[in-house]
């Protein structure tokens, strides 16, 4: 395992605009980072910098301190797994599993006790004498994970989307099987993925990526608490924040009219400011009794089985909020409210408070 060093690394394809911009990174050893993100914003690009598959334009690329900008990928002691598996359909599940280790000169008890553990941890022990040909799609992914962590001298394992393929019922056992796998490794894992789901519950910590940039770094809580700018507030969340644009009070900022945020949260706005409020929609509720809510109007109700996603309006504003089954929905009109300690302010689209 190795701590990864991007310094100052950036990418373009042959043209003055960059793939990747120039970023200086720190991937700590041991843990698990996901590059998040939609097509086009530079997470494989990165990825592939990294595996040494691709030589960048500017920077450098250290791996445990040494740099490998130039260094061959076979010779970075990396390993990676792709999104479509990559296995020896003429060998078996055991043989898969055990080639990078015949390929390193391991002697064959050592060989079969390696194999037996990665088999065991990844739910292979009953497939280790089948032909990898009649395995299903999941199943050979797994061999390919399998083969990134069954050597235990890699200084990183790379994922570039590997789940993508995977049937939809069959991506949470599998997820749970590469986190329970990586637990017990540690590898540097370096995780590309457009799922957020896939990074908020695999990663130690998730880079947000836009048009070949970081634009937020943080735990999976971090982002969706305390979202940077409006575009990680709503890429992160299903569905994602809300934006209402306040209203100013007296020392105080308000939506349709009813206080949400005051006291010093609202001193650090210049006067001029245009303020957007943002809100989770697991963070709007109905008000109950005497509680004083803003005044609502229910549009529609979608059912999500174990919740509802309620939309309302408020004035010419619509937003969405998260209902738990046990919650009996109000008559069309209603009152809404959220704590203000979970009110995000932003001016200029980033966030101050």
């Amino acid at each position: 395992m190795a701590a990864i060093h991007l310094d100052q690394i950036g990418h373009s394809y042959g043209t003055a605009v960059y793939a990747l911009e120039k970023t200086d990174l720190h991937f700590d050893d041991g843990k698990t980072f996901a590059l998040l993100g939609p097509s086009g914003c530079g997470k494989t690009t990165m990825l592939n910098i990294i595996s040494g598959l691709l030589t960048p334009s500017d920077g450098r690329v250290l791996l445990g301190g040494t740099d490998v900008t130039r260094v061959k990928t076979a010779e970075r002691n990396i390993a990676q797994v792709f999104q479509f598996p990559v296995v020896y359909q003429s060998k078996t599940v055991f043989e898969n599993l055990a080639f990078p280790l015949h390929c390193r000169g391991w002697d064959k008890p050592r060989i079969t006790r390696r194999v037996g553990e990665i088999a065991e941890l990844l739910g292979l022990c009953s497939r280790l004498d089948q032909s990898a040909r009649r395995l299903t799609a999941d199943e050979k992914q797994l061999i390919s994970l399998g083969r990134g962590l069954v050597r235990d001298d890699v200084a990183a394992l790379l994922m570039d989307e590997p789940l993508t393929v995977i049937d939809p019922h069959m991506k949470f056992d599998l997820r749970r099987r590469i986190k329970q796998a990586n637990d017990q490794t540690r590898h540097t894992v370096v995780y590309v993925t457009h799922d957020q789901n896939e990074a908020m519950t695999f990663a130690d910590e998730i880079l947000v990526m836009n048009a070949g940039r970081v634009v937020q770094r943080g735990t999976p809580q971090e982002l969706f608490e305390r979202p940077r700018d409006l575009y990680v507030a709503n890429f992160i969340g299903s569905p994602g924040m809300n934006f209402v644009q306040a209203e100013r009070g007296d020392g105080d900022l308000r939506l349709a009219g009813v206080p949400v945020v005051a006291g010093s949260r609202c001193e650090v706005i210049a006067p001029r400011d245009e303020v957007v409020l943002g809100i989770r929609p697991e963070h709007i509720v109905f008000a109950k009794g005497e509680e004083r809510g803003i005044p609502a109007s229910i549009v529609s109700v979608e059912d999500h089985g174990s919740l509802r996603v309620v939309d309302v309006t408020v004035g010419s504003n619509r937003l969405r909020m998260k209902v738990g089954r046990d919650v009996a929905l109000p008559s069309e009109q209603v009152r809404i409210r959220a704590a203000a300690a979970r009110i995000r302010l932003y001016v200029g689209g980033l966030m101050v408070s």
